[in-house]
């Protein structure tokens, strides 16, 4: 008889699906032993003892398969399988996230390793769904007393864990600062002027319904690309007023003709550390989204900045996410995020939403640094290599 282990393998595997268990554990094993290294080879013994019901040896072989392997994705399933079977849930349970881990969930294989993969995504739902219950139960003495702004890291940290939540990075467009820290929303105490800003909603609602009165405030679609560029996820948006804007200052430029239409506006404006980088801060405008609009997926410019929202007109229904949190808008609550990390909106109601946004420094950058990102942007100007693209996305 041959020693040749892919003949060896071969005839086993023929033996197996002629239903001769034993004829092919002794193939498969002379196979395996005749080239150790080969995972599959292992692999295959293992599934010959399963026949026979040799759990001890059916395990011995899948750990031969792993040890070589550690990314087996069968093997993981099976082991998997097999420790659950024998009660072994916390190891079982191990062996399906590895699986999980390892495997792309776009590529398709036979329909038994695709059910088996479902039931292993199952086993880890529903024991990540118990595990959180009763972290959610012990931690919440631990919670109680605390402001939201306080906890929200820890928060994230347990749902991260928990597989709740993914996390989401800083992917600016334009400029990308290092080492800061990637928030999705700012705490307000970062800005204490928030306040103020608040404290006018109802003067700034009031301007801006008058311009909406009149008709001819000169709003214009927020998505505006030229002729022949790529527009991506904004097809449905590019030059469609179903999200408009008006602006009262652009890229540091003041907007005289709206900012005289609305002067309680600009006056607050003119009081607030708006973002002061020349030729591309600050930034206000009133920002319109139609009924039944959602702005897709996407990321803006840089994260040496941070946009406010101050809403002014919501609808039920109305929300926004940045990176893994949704927050619905309410009016007159402002609040702070990093447009470097994901974000979408929607409005699936049938009446306008209305938000005033405005921009300001990232609070971790501190005042020499801003000195000097004023100094290396004078710098690209100067040498025609000049920063574009600084709207808030």
């Amino acid at each position: 008889m041959t020693d040749n282990p892919a003949e060896l393998n071969a005839a086993g595997l023929q033996a197996l699906g002629r239903g001769d268990a034993s004829t092919a554990v002794a193939l498969l094993a002379r196979a395996a032993a005749a080239d150790p290294a080969s995972p599959l080879l292992w692999y295959n013994l293992s599934t010959a003892h399963s026949v026979t019901g040799d759990q001890a040896a059916e395990a011995a072989a899948l750990d031969k398969a792993l040890d070589l392997d550690p990314y087996f994705d069968h093997a993981l399933l099976c082991k998997g399988r097999l420790l659950e079977a024998q009660g072994n849930i916390a190891e079982a349970l191990d062996h399906y996230r590895r699986l999980l881990a390892a495997t792309d969930p776009n590529v398709r294989q036979g329909p038994g390793f695709m059910a088996g993969l479902s039931h292993a995504r199952a086993m880890v739902a529903t024991a990540n769904d118990e595990l959180a219950e009763r972290l959610d139960t012990a931690l919440l003495p631990a919670l109680d007393g605390h402001v939201d702004d306080d906890t929200r890291r820890f928060r994230h940290f347990v749902d991260t864990a928990l597989g709740r939540r993914r996390i989401y990075h800083h992917q600016p467009l334009v400029l990308h600062y290092p080492y800061l820290p990637a928030e999705q929303y700012f705490a307000k105490s970062h800005f204490p002027w928030l306040a103020e800003l608040e404290a006018a909603t109802p003067a700034i609602r009031a301007e801006l319904q008058a311009l909406l009165a009149t008709g001819d405030a000169g709003f214009a679609p927020y998505v505006a690309y030229p002729p022949g560029a790529p527009v991506n996820q904004w097809a449905t948006l590019n030059h469609n007023d179903a999200w408009a804007a008006q602006f009262l200052i652009q890229h540091g430029v003041n907007n005289a003709a709206i900012r005289a239409r609305c002067p309680q506006t600009a006056a607050v404006l003119d009081r607030l550390p708006l973002f002061d980088l020349e030729g591309r801060g600050p930034v206000a405008f009133f920002s319109l989204l139609k009924p039944r609009t959602q702005i897709p997926p996407h990321t803006g410019a840089t994260n040496i900045r941070t946009i406010i929202h101050l809403p002014l007109i919501v609808p039920a229904g109305c929300e926004f996410r940045v990176g893994n949190e949704t927050r619905p808008w309410v009016e007159g609550e402002a609040f702070a995020f990093d447009d470097s990390i994901e974000h979408e909106a929607s409005n699936p109601s049938d009446s306008l939403r209305a938000v005033l946004i405005i921009d300001t420094w990232n609070p971790h950058i501190q005042p020499a640094e801003r000195d000097l990102l004023r100094a290396y942007v004078r710098a690209l100007d100067a040498s025609g290599q000049a920063l574009q693209g600084f709207d808030p996305g």
